[in-house]
């Protein structure tokens, strides 16, 4: 249970606010390439952390995410031209470059202030594997991009999508460190008592262990499999936003398997972006696996063309209670909606003064406590160590079996470290 005041510290990212200034120390993710693949082509409207933006790609390829204004009568700029280099409003032909400088005024008489003394906002941006970055912090504080596996990785080895979440961050992020749910939320009806992965064997009370890492915390959850074996599922979660899922499946240990992750991306205080990541170090996807955890139809899906359920709270994720009686636990179609059915379900912003926490809780209590004291430590001026240290981002998430006496720590280590470079 958290206070109020800590409640509202945890979840408001506007500008000013002690969770919105923490996010602005790191880069994130802001757009799929594909959404502004065309030089010269329609600006995209986008909003993160509570601000209005406009993203444009240039006539030589350069992305820019301005301010959704123009500095001279505030007129929308998604209306604007893209044209030579810069994207120009429509109501008196001010343009501006990727960098967010005037460069031209026609409608200005001859002698008036040079152009390239008025500015819009401008965002630094970087784009890598299909996804284009935004930094939105002061230009002295940039940060080091992080160095997450998938982004390394050559094409065919890794997929990246996206989908909207209407809910606030931080009740999103929770969802993604839980591993006690998965033996509920994501199991089959008449298969809850014995899931089909047979290490989880019957075991639907996982023992947690959270420690703190230089990039935010290693969750590991036991449960019980082989005589004189434990099942580990070790999840990672990365400042500010980010987690990776273990991986699942009738291995021993996921060294050669595939993994996912997610980021939620704060659009404001009561909507996020729902990043999905996956990476196979160790061999390509087949056209098929693209299509599953990539596309808009797969895995994460589906989606439509604007990134917005198809499976959404206005139609109730279609659940179908016929299958829940007879299928899968909660009658709702794909494991991202049946997620976004429990956490959108608490309201937009969860009230935590109202929760009765347990045991299997740990991950999530930790998490708070964390970003909740780096939030304190930003406004004292003591930066996370992982703002400017990239390579830390270069891990996994793991599962595997190991012998009762032999620590998570120990066992997992060798699996837990990606080979980006």
């Amino acid at each position: 249970m958290l206070s109020k005041a800590d409640n509202d510290r945890l979840t408001r990212v506007g500008p000013g606010t002690p969770m919105g200034e923490l996010f602005r120390r790191f880069w994130m993710p802001a757009l799929l390439s594909e959404e502004i693949a065309e030089c010269d082509g329609a600006p995209r409207r986008l909003r993160l952390l509570g601000e209005d933006l406009v993203a444009f790609r240039d006539t030589k390829g350069r992305v820019g995410i301005v301010d959704a204004y123009c500095a001279h009568r505030r007129a929308g700029l998604f209306f604007g031209r893209n044209e030579d280099c810069g994207l120009r409003c429509v109501y008196h032909g001010w343009k501006f470059d990727v960098d967010g400088v005037c460069v031209d005024m026609p409608a200005e008489p001859q002698g008036m202030p040079a152009a390239g003394k008025v500015r819009i906002k401008a965002y630094r941006t970087v784009e890598r594997n299909g996804v284009i970055w935004v930094y939105m912090g002061a230009p002295e504080h940039e940060p080091a991009l992080p160095d997450f596996e998938w982004s390394r990785l050559p094409e065919r080895h890794y997929t990246a999508t996206k989908r909207l979440q209407q809910c606030n961050w931080a009740q999103a992020v929770e969802g993604g460190i839980d591993s006690s749910h998965i033996s509920f939320l994501h199991s089959r009806t008449e298969e809850a008592a014995a899931p089909s992965n047979k290490y989880h064997a019957s075991d639907r009370h996982p023992v947690f262990e959270v420690q703190e890492t230089d990039y935010g915390l290693q969750i590991a959850a036991r449960r019980h499999a082989d005589p004189g074996s434990y099942y580990w599922r070790v999840t990672q979660f990365l400042l500010p936003f980010y987690s990776m899922i273990p991986p699942v499946g009738d291995f021993p240990e996921s060294s050669r398997e595939p993994y996912d992750g997610h980021a939620w991306v704060p659009i404001d205080d009561e909507n996020t972006w729902t990043w999905s990541f996956s990476a196979s170090p160790a061999r390509p996807y087949s056209d098929e696996e693209l299509a599953f955890r990539g596309g808009r139809d797969g895995f994460w899906g589906p989606v439509d063309h604007e990134y917005k359920p198809l499976l959404n709270r206005e139609n109730d994720y279609r659940i179908d209670r016929d299958r829940q009686r007879a299928a899968n636990f909660t009658g709702i179609q794909g494991i991202p909606n049946q997620d976004a059915a429990v956490q959108e379900s608490m309201g937009t912003i969860v009230d935590r003064t109202r929760e009765r926490l347990g045991a299997s809780d740990r991950g999530v209590v930790q998490f708070r406590k964390l970003m909740l004291r780096l939030a304190r430590e930003l406004e004292e001026g003591r930066v996370p160590t992982c703002v400017s240290d990239g390579s830390l981002y270069n891990v996994r998430s793991a599962s595997l079996l190991l012998p009762v006496d032999v620590p998570v720590g120990t066992g997992a280590e060798a699996l837990l470290t990606g080979t980006a470079s």
